[in-house]
């Protein structure tokens, strides 16, 4: 606890992704108060056509009372 998933375009480096990970993984244990023994990072690459339907639409627009940052579009107007 707690694991964190980051859905994303595919394309960016295995270097950036440890990155991101790792400043994820900061802040989670910073703002949380956990172990960083706790805390893991997933990254889960969504191909652009298939983000409407594979990301937005059942994690976003199914899903806005989880949601503590809305994005500012919508591939469905």
């Amino acid at each position: 606890m707690p694991h964190v998933i980051v859905k994303l375009y595919p394309g960016r480096s295995e270097d950036q992704k440890k990155q991101l990970a790792d400043e994820i993984v900061k802040n989670v244990v910073a703002i949380t108060k956990c172990d960083e023994k706790s805390v893991s990072v997933a990254f889960e690459e969504i191909n652009k056509e298939d983000w409407a339907e594979k990301v937005y639409r059942p994690d976003i627009l199914n899903k806005k009372d989880n949601l503590y940052k809305l994005p500012g579009y919508n591939p469905f107007e």
